[in-house]
């Protein structure tokens, strides 16, 4: 006979472990389900966040990294949080993988597969994952030197599951500039060695490298007459296709303030680069996206050939509060992410930014729209509407009053989160957002309704608005002008 207190000990273990192990998974669903909790777009399990970093594309899973404090809601010593994807709409939360050591807090930068292995960090057949980023000396900065930020690298050869800081770091030390920062690399194969870009205070600077370790400069860039109200961020250069298959270089540079909307916004150029020094013949500032709340965002790199696409996320929110939005928990989210493309508008080139085609199996229901008042039976939507006016404005609103607008007049897209809900943590929150249509004919709108933002994508994304929203109570209505009969409303799944 077997020992009856031994069964009774191995079932009372099971049980206990049973039950935590409910109790931790209710916790986790819990943690996703706080005000205001964005619910198709990734977020913190807890704590602060801001800029995307280090995304990486390797072994069927797509790398988040980010800008990460996880003592705190509000800004801190920087580290980078981690996650992981396989379609770029569900995500794991990974631990952290980057911390501050004795060369400095980690800042924003990127991330490349070692495919050669140039750098001697891994093997032909197990290549490197490296990091490149930034290493902020805060103790330097307080002593009011001019060099406290320096360029380092990590390596990792597990799938980025665990990190090893290079012995040698700081691969780029600083000549003597306060900002000197964000470092976005790549491999070019025509000029067959790595291509770095380096936001250097009101100018990107180009450096290039044999092996990640060794790092020569190369150039800088700074027309005159670029958007100057802030510090220059976050720079990403990639190449892309016109629809009859010219190549053209796109730069992306980050800028805080000084943005459309006030505070932070993301211009770019269009133009060439011969390896060393990018060069544009336009003469006028775009703006990547018209809304208040997309900055810092960059590109993924070693995205598969087969894919083809130029896939993009950014930092859901703006300096000007984005310490002070009322979530209590964590704080900030990514905008969806989005596919890149190159459309001529009215004879020139432009960057449109779509929605990826992921983001479609989180629809759960489709109805068509035939009716100017809709009534939502849910609060994460998607809409497709097709504009038959030269003006259209469409209304979002609830029991309590709040509304949010979107319209088009005198040539502008308007948005007004004035009444949107929760406004007055900020001055400048219930500010009027208008981008100017610069000849664009609208025709159609597709836009994302989460817990506290949208996101509006006008003809395939020639035009781009992101905000961010609070209202205390989900908007149960909607009501559109200038629309035809033939527009879609999906209600979508939560991806947590």
């Amino acid at each position: 006979m077997k020992n009856p207190v031994l069964i009774l000990s191995l079932f009372l273990t099971l049980f206990i472990s049973c039950q935590k192990n409910n109790k931790e998974n209710s916790q986790g669903d819990l943690e996703f389900q706080e005000p205001f909790r964005p619910q198709f777009h990734f977020s913190p399990a807890a704590n602060w966040m801001n800029d995307p970093n280090g995304m990486v594309y390797w072994d069927g899973e797509y790398h988040l990294f980010y800008q990460y404090y996880p003592d705190s809601t509000v800004w801190g010593p920087m580290h980078w949080g981690h996650a992981v994807s396989e379609d770029l709409v569900h995500w794991e939360h990974l631990p952290i993988a980057l911390f501050p050591d004795t060369n400095g807090w980690i800042f924003s930068g990127s991330a490349v597969i070692d495919h050669q292995n140039t750098s001697g960090l891994g093997t032909t057949e197990n290549p490197a994952m490296i990091a490149i980023f930034t290493y902020h000396d805060h103790i330097g900065e307080k002593a009011e030197r001019d060099d406290f930020q320096t360029q380092g690298i990590a390596y990792s050869t597990d799938r980025g599951r665990t990190w090893t800081m290079y012995e040698g770091n700081p691969v780029l030390k600083n000549p003597g500039i306060k900002d000197f920062r964000d470092p976005k690399v790549f491999w070019s194969d025509d000029a067959q060695k790595w291509i770095m870009s380096l936001a250097v205070k009101d100018k990107i600077s180009f450096y290039s490298s044999s092996n990640l370790l060794d790092w020569t400069f190369e150039s800088d860039f700074n027309p005159e007459w670029a958007a100057y109200g802030g510090v220059w961020e976050c720079p990403d250069l990639f190449p892309l296709q016109t629809k009859d298959g010219q190549e053209k270089w796109v730069l992306f540079v980050s800028i805080n303030p000084g943005g459309p909307q006030g505070g932070s916004a993301t211009q770019y150029f269009i133009g060439d680069f011969d390896g060393k020094s990018f060069t544009t013949s336009s003469t006028e500032v775009k703006w990547l996206d018209w809304g208040a709340d997309n900055y810092a965002g960059v590109t993924w790199s070693n995205v598969p050939e087969k894919d083809g696409r130029k896939l993009f996320i950014g930092w859901m929110s703006n300096w000007q509060y984005a310490q002070v939005v009322p979530t209590k928990t964590w704080r900030s989210a990514m905008t969806v992410p989005r596919q890149l493309d190159l459309v001529e508008v009215n004879g020139e080139l432009g960057i449109a930014s779509k929605p990826i085609a992921e983001l479609e199996k989180l629809r759960n229901e489709s109805i068509k729209i035939k009716n100017s008042q809709v009534k939502l039976q849910e609060e994460l939507i998607e809409l497709e509407l097709d504009v038959d006016s030269e003006n259209f404005r469409i209304e979002f609103l609830n029991d309590k009053d709040e509304r949010l607008i979107l319209e088009q007049r005198d040539g502008f897209i308007v948005l007004d989160r004035g009444l949107s809900g929760l406004t007055d943590f900020e001055a400048s929150f219930a500010n009027t957002q208008t981008a100017p249509l610069n000849g664009i004919k609208t025709e159609k709108i597709h836009l994302y309704l989460d817990r506290s933002s949208i996101e509006i994508f006008i003809n395939d994304g020639q035009l781009v608005m992101t905000s961010l929203i609070f209202p205390t109570d989900a908007y149960n209505r909607i009501e559109l002008q200038g629309f035809s009969s033939n527009n879609r409303l999906h209600y979508l799944k939560s991806i947590w």
